[in-house]
């Protein structure tokens, strides 16, 4: 390498093997530029964060209007401030569409988690034969799209009724074993990466002491991995609780004394179609606000304990 005599500062100035001069100060100026980068990123996200909450903030609003109200101005302030659009959504069906979805994901949810969490945990923590080969098994499973197993998983679903009936269509039990089984590749490959990150030095002390697998995987490794379980125990709500394709394709009335199982995104949708021309668009808003606030509700309470999940998972 070869040095020259900067002719403005009077500086050498290297180079390198393409023969072009470095000038000093170069370094300086290209960090100089995190500030418009910052700029940027700030931006956008506060542009990302007005797109989200202004539906949700019109759609609030929309559900103490009347129709002449929502139809005249849709950020002007409520004349009247009414729950009584709630109150119709609420005998519209809203209330049985709301119970149905919590009995199916206090089903759905339990058995994600607990089979998801020891899945993960047997394949990060133990070497056997075809772990790898599972492992890319539920891989691949969390790349398959859910539309293009609705024929065959109707079919799949209205056969085995037939054999066990309340596993069939129109069934909580047969809509909680499919929710489960899409949940749980996402679910076995966030916890995967997250058990391997964990000290395998408190493992081997408790199985030392004479504690079993099973003891330990639940006094020892859960109590350890709760921020990354409470992470993927919100996406599967979130998930599950807006899933609009695979209700509409199962939980279909059999007979006219069936009763209704749908739930709750399914229920707005019949509830947005039964209106016909005299449309209520404050209880159908109301509906959806009945529908957004467990979300919220859920996510706000746990979103320190997510934020340290996905933190911890990355840096570890």
């Amino acid at each position: 390498m070869s040095t020259n005599t900067d002719a403005t500062t009077g500086i050498p100035a290297q180079r390198g093997g393409d023969d072009k001069p470095r000038r000093p100060g170069k370094e300086q100026r290209f960090a100089d530029g995190g500030g418009v980068l910052n700029v940027f990123s700030h931006g956008f996200l506060a542009l990302w964060a007005l797109l989200i909450i202004g539906p949700l903030i019109w759609i609030v609003l929309g559900s103490f209007k009347n129709n002449t109200e929502i139809g005249s101005s849709a950020w002007s302030w409520p004349s009247h401030w009414s729950f009584d659009a709630f109150g119709r959504a609420w005998q519209k069906g809203i209330g049985d569409f709301f119970v149905n979805t919590l009995i199916v994901l206090a089903g759905s949810l339990t058995l994600t988690m607990l089979l998801g969490a020891m899945a993960a945990y047997v394949l990060a923590r133990y070497e056997f034969r075809g772990n790898r080969v599972i492992y890319y098994f539920f891989v691949a499973g969390a790349m398959f799209p859910v539309y293009l197993a609705l024929v065959p998983l109707f079919f799949m679903v209205k056969n085995l009724g037939d054999v066990i009936p309340w596993l069939g269509l129109n069934q909580y039990v047969g809509l909680i074993l499919v929710y489960t089984a899409y949940s749980l590749p996402f679910t076995v490959f966030f916890l995967y990466s997250f058990f391997r990150s964990l000290p395998s030095a408190v493992h081997e002390a408790a199985m030392i002491d004479g504690c079993s697998h099973s003891r330990a995987f639940f006094q020892v490794m859960v109590p350890m991995a709760k921020s990354g379980l409470i992470s993927v125990f919100i996406f599967n709500v979130l998930g599950q609780w807006n899933q609009y394709l695979l209700p509409l394709t199962l939980m279909q009335q059999q007979s006219g004394s069936d009763p209704d199982h749908s739930m709750l995104a399914q229920g707005l949708m019949n509830l947005a179609q039964q209106s016909g021309y005299a449309s209520d668009f404050p209880g159908l808003f109301a509906g959806m606000t009945i529908a957004m606030l467990p979300v919220l509700v859920v996510y706000l309470s746990f979103q320190r304990q997510v934020q340290a999940g996905l933190t911890s998972a990355t840096l570890k």
